[in-house]
């Protein structure tokens, strides 16, 4: 039996050396017919990676952190360019359909093809999905559009955003449905408290969106302009334009714009093709549980959560929060002068007028039964610039305005929590630190006074004891000391006499 065993541990290792090498040689000439059959065998190991490759790329398009830096592909990342003439020129043609309809100039490009090739190829269930949600929002989209005189053919441009995430959030800190930073959510009258971030109200940061886009092509009398605008900023768009010596064509200026906005006209572009020919490369939507249209709201008299209108309603928070995603804990705040409303199916919405006093008398019971209280309301506070100081570090400067580390590092676009002195940081603060006190001049008294030298030992409480009414907050400030530390033996120490 030992000698069989001795067989084997000496024959095993070379049979496993012999089937690498198989995999080896495959390896080699994979694209010979005559190996693909072994190479589907040795690479059925793999398959449970397959597996995992495909869990986490759906959690990643399904993340609230799924943003434009996710959606628009850099040219490195693109598929090749392999000639295609049938595809070619069919695309031709219907992106000449497409620029003839709109007022986008949408002409055929190697670049748009690598694009919409890569979508078409490694997205289809990704692009599914945001037709399903698209059926919820572009008839909202189309509304606020249309009141703004603005293409309706925009309302792609919140899925190259967020793709359709109202609670989208990029790196740097912008957010909803059309990646609003703070600064520019303000500037169009999007507000921002503990309980209400309106740019993941999609109403709301749909009409921000189109008053933003409106200025933009006042700007630049150029829709295309206006989209690259929208991503990189108006500053940059111009500074692009000069480089180029003057063009005004985005295809001519493309080369001269920031990396990211290089590919965000074409995901853009791209976007519009497959939305418009998706029956034509096969991709249809699910159904929706609920329709824009078929929605409504009703204005709360009183603070309510989401668990006691479910309690009420028999409903659930995944309904909530589709309908309600700018609600940013699951409560609706009554503040005066503020009109925060409740969005619901129609029949649901009946359901709340006709039982409005109850519901409020079952909210203030529950408020009243908690053991927690729920948190403060309060609104996020204007701009501040704040100059690093000797002894600045990123939490204690955060402390001080409650805010976290992490909000500081997206405002500012830090990698690291590495400051300096004298380098200036966006904050928008929770709170304000108290108001430094003005130094006032310190004035010795005038007389005699007698000198203590320092023993080992003293402190400051000691020394004060061998001299009647002498206090020990007078031997710090008539010597400019702190505290006891700093004495060491035969430091001089003056003592004024009372």
């Amino acid at each position: 039996m030992k000698n069989l065993l001795k067989i084997f541990l000496f024959i095993f290792p070379i049979w496993i050396f012999s089937q690498t090498n198989v995999v080896l040689e495959t390896s080699k000439d994979s694209l010979k017919p005559n190996n693909i059959s072994k190479i589907a065998e040795a690479l059925k190991d793999y398959e449970i990676t397959r597996k995992m490759d495909s869990v986490w790329l759906a959690a990643k398009y399904n993340s609230p952190l799924y943003d434009s830096l996710a959606f628009v592909i850099p040219d490195a990342e693109l598929l090749p360019f392999t000639p295609d003439s049938l595809f070619t020129s069919k695309l031709k043609t219907r992106l000449d359909s497409l620029h003839h309809n709109s007022p986008f100039n949408i002409a055929y490009n190697p670049v748009l093809e690598r694009v919409i090739k890569t979508y078409l190829k490694n997205r289809p269930k990704h692009l599914a999905n945001l037709m399903t949600k698209a059926k919820y929002y572009f008839p909202l989209f189309e509304e606020q559009l249309d009141k703004y005189d603005i293409p309706l053919e925009m309302k792609y441009l919140a899925i190259v955003e967020s793709a359709l995430k109202p609670n989208a959030r990029s790196g740097v800190g912008a957010k909803g449905l059309w990646q609003f930073m703070y600064s520019t959510g303000k500037q169009f009258d999007l507000k921002v408290s503990s309980y209400v971030d309106e740019r993941a109200d999609p109403l709301k940061s749909t009409e921000a969106a189109c008053k933003y886009l409106s200025s933009l092509y006042n700007t630049f009398d150029d829709w295309d302009l206006a989209l690259a605008a929208y991503n990189s900023g108006p500053g940059n768009v111009t500074k692009a334009i000069r480089r180029s010596g003057g063009y005004k064509n985005y295809w001519n200026i493309r080369p001269y714009l920031p990396r990211e906005t290089q590919g965000y006209v074409p995901a853009f572009y791209a976007t519009m093709y497959i939305f418009e020919y998706a029956k034509e490369h096969q991709l249809h939507p699910s159904s929706f549980s609920t329709t824009y249209f078929e929605t409504d709201t009703v204005r709360v008299k009183r603070q309510l959560t989401f668990d006691q209108i479910n309690k009420v309603l028999d409903t659930d928070n995944t309904l909530l929060w589709k309908l309600n995603p700018h609600y940013k804990l699951g409560i609706i705040p009554y503040i005066k002068g503020r009109h925060y409303a409740l969005r619901l199916p129609h029949d649901l919405i009946g359901v709340f007028v006709s039982n409005e006093d109850s519901i409020y008398a079952y909210a203030k019971a529950d408020d009243a039964a908690r053991e927690k209280p729920l948190p403060k309301y309060f609104e996020l506070n204007n701009r501040i610039r704040y100059k690093v100081k000797n002894g600045d570090y990123l939490g204690i400067i955060a402390d001080r305005h409650g805010v976290s580390v992490s909000k500081l590092k997206q405002w500012n676009g830090l990698k690291s929590s590495n400051i300096s002195i004298g380098q200036r940081l966006t904050i928008y603060p929770r709170r304000f630190p108290p108001a430094t006190k003005k130094l006032t001049k310190k004035t010795f008294p005038k007389g005699d006074y007698t000198v203590y030298i320092v023993k080992k030992g003293d402190s400051l409480w000691s020394i004060a004891q061998k001299y009647p009414k002498i206090s020990t907050q007078q031997i710090k400030d008539w010597n400019n000391i702190w505290n006891s530390k700093q004495l060491k033996p035969g430091t001089k120490l003056k003592i004024f006499k009372s």
